[in-house]
């Protein structure tokens, strides 16, 4: 029988820890996260107020690490590491691109955004238990400010 050694003083984090990298096309794409559980609780208008920023993650702040110049929902964010934040609300959502890349889940880092765009919500239908996502190339979707271009 096998097992996996700890410390006993060792704590398992209830989210859980990732890193999702991909070149798409010539862009080094990298997102960290660390995945909250929803634990049976209901999230958006409720534990995630609506028209307050929030972070979409736990624990240390969610990045995106992008090795050239992308579109996101057709405005230009430059190569870089950004902290990603949202404002959530049931029909439109804001998601901010922060220049201050290494910091907590909490507080929002004001003053610091690179980038804003408006996406359309999806209507709960994408809330999920444990969360990553990373976009491509429809260029239509993202007319439509629901995803992610890279050029």
């Amino acid at each position: 029988m096998f097992g996996v050694a700890r410390p006993a003083s060792a704590q398992i984090k209830k989210s859980q820890h990732g890193t999702v990298s991909q070149t798409i096309a010539a862009t080094a794409v990298t997102i960290t996260y660390n995945r909250p559980t929803a634990r049976g609780r209901a999230l958006f208008g409720a534990l995630v107020p609506y028209g307050k920023e929030w972070h979409p993650g736990a624990d240390e702040a969610t990045t995106i690490t992008v090795s050239k110049d992308i579109l996101v929902a057709g405005k230009r964010l430059p190569a870089g590491k950004y902290s990603i934040w949202a404002i959530p609300d049931p029909s439109e959502w804001t998601l901010i691109f922060s220049k201050a890349a290494n910091v907590w889940h909490t507080p929002y880092p004001a003053g610091q955004d690179q980038l804003r765009v408006k996406v359309k919500a999806d209507g709960g239908r994408g809330q999920r238990d444990a969360r990553a996502a990373l976009g491509g190339h429809d260029r239509a979707a993202a007319a439509e400010g629901r995803i992610l271009v890279l050029s």
